[in-house]
């Protein structure tokens, strides 16, 4: 008896230290910006003590580095500044920041300074950082375009491209696994254009850096791969998801860099046919970009409409597609509304970007339209036999001996168009040839005029013989 109760003793005394330890190793995660490995921690720990100040601190820290609930990361922040823990303000600057509540960030980072030390340069360095940040954000928000954006779908994203309904003029969009058969799976596009006679793609070097390339349609394949920019447009990061308008000249890409602002950031560029290069690329402006992936901009010129994608606010393996009607004239939104550009800025509701008095309806209708392959019937010639019947290759023949008849018309017809060209090409020699070639080009182009008047008048003959060997045999 008297070892269980020392058993016991031991149990529950290791309780506190055990959790003593795990919040420690917490914190030391959270201290080394190790955030999402002391979530989880971090997260039973404010369960079981959702008032301590501290842990809604480290909490609400790690919610907002991983990108994740942040109005629960707000409401933890929150409950550490009115304890006056002087981080929160901080990050409730870049919370504030994130979601376009600009003043808002910059009373909290204003406060955040406030009970800064003289000499912390460390903080002041991190807190200026996060100014810039802030700053460059209000930019781009307050330059927002002003577009109609008409619908949106949300879609799996191993599936987006089925959400594109370009028609048949503006070419086609397909994953880049359907087009080149590799080992391993790549999460890439291809863009063919209207005639099927150029393709862009993206695909990864040794690195795993993805870049640009287009190749060209050499008899029944495709060859001559080319990287469309040598020093990746000027980019450090992957460029992917490419669509060129039908003018050849005008591409989207998406890309990452280090001044995109997250993931995947909408660029613009157009290629210059004297040097034959791509100039600087234009980063799209909001609502196109986000703090979220935002790729495959294609405008189908045919449709008058547009689409893009991007995971803003998305569960984990879904996309939205947005549909929006294309500027001809770049247009930015004019309010001094903070709350208004916000909205504009992060499409908190797209019917907030329609105009008055219009009606999506019909367009809509159109950009969900799928494109109608049209199948073009190849014929080897065209033979009327009467005012009901017409045949248009040799086994529409019922009789064999106008079938005969008739395949030597197709062989006299060949020989009529080599003997014209032929002809056409002396005439036009002769006019700047000498005396003495002129003396023996007249004999040539008499022999080649008698053969093609033969040609002219034994055709007509030979079609009437076939025409009525055929119609006896019916």
């Amino acid at each position: 008896m008297k070892s269980i109760f020392i058993w016991l003793f031991i149990t529950f005394a290791c309780v506190p230290m055990a959790f003593s330890q795990t919040l420690s190793e917490a914190k030391e995660l959270y201290l080394q910006g190790e955030y999402a490995k002391a979530l989880p921690i971090l997260e039973e720990e404010y369960k079981a003590k959702p008032e301590d100040a501290n842990l809604n601190q480290w909490y609400g820290v790690c919610l907002l580095e991983t990108g994740g609930d942040l109005k629960k990361a707000e409401e933890c922040l929150i409950v550490a500044s009115k304890k006056r823990i002087q981080e929160s303000f901080l990050y409730l600057g870049q919370l504030y920041g994130q979601e376009y509540k600009f003043t808002q960030s910059e009373e909290s980072f204003n406060k955040y300074e406030a009970g800064l030390k003289k000499k912390d340069e460390a903080s002041r360095a991190k807190l200026d950082e996060k100014r810039k940040v802030m700053s460059r954000l209000r930019r781009m928000v307050s330059n927002t375009e002003d577009i109609q954006i008409i619908d949106s779908i949300i879609v799996d994203k191993a599936k987006f491209l089925s959400a594109y309904k370009l028609s048949l003029s503006s070419g086609k969009l397909e994953p880049f696994d359907k087009i080149f058969a590799l080992a391993k799976h790549i999460d890439a596009t291809v863009y063919t254009n209207e005639k099927g006679t150029k393709m862009y793609y993206a695909k990864p070097d040794k690195e795993n850096l993805f870049s640009l390339y287009s190749k060209e349609k050499l008899f029944d394949d495709f060859g001559n791969e080319k990287k469309l920019s040598a020093n990746n447009f000027g980019l450090s990061g992957d460029i992917n998801y490419p669509y060129v308008m039908a003018d050849g000249v005008t591409i989207y890409f998406a890309a990452k860099d280090e001044e995109t602002l997250g993931g995947y950031d909408l660029f613009v560029s157009r290629y210059n046919m004297n040097t034959d290069t791509y100039l600087a690329p234009e980063r799209l402006n909001m609502p196109f970009n986000s703090l979220f992936n935002d790729y495959m901009m294609a405008v189908d010129e045919e449709k008058g409409i547009g689409w893009f994608a991007s995971d803003r606010y998305m569960p984990k393996g879904k996309v939205c597609i947005y549909t929006f009607v294309p500027n001809k004239v770049v247009k930015t939104i004019q309010s001094e509304d903070e709350s208004y550009l916000a909205g504009r800025a992060k499409i908190s509701s797209i019917k907030s970007t329609w105009q008055k008095n219009n009606n999506y309806k019909n367009l809509i209708a159109l950009a969900r339209q799928e494109a109608v392959v049209k199948v073009e019937v190849t014929h080897d010639f065209e033979f009327v036999i009467n005012d009901n019947k017409t045949y248009y290759k040799m086994s529409d023949f019922k009789n064999r001996t106008a079938q005969s008849t008739y395949s030597k018309v197709v062989e006299m017809k060949s020989e009529l168009k080599a003997l014209s060209e032929k002809l056409e090409k002396l005439r036009a020699d002769y006019s700047n040839a000498s005396q003495d070639e002129k003396r023996r080009m007249s004999s040539d182009i008499y022999s080649l005029e008698k053969e093609v008047e033969q040609l002219q008048v034994g055709i007509p003959q030979m079609e009437i013989q076939a025409r009525n060997q055929e119609i006896q045999a019916r």
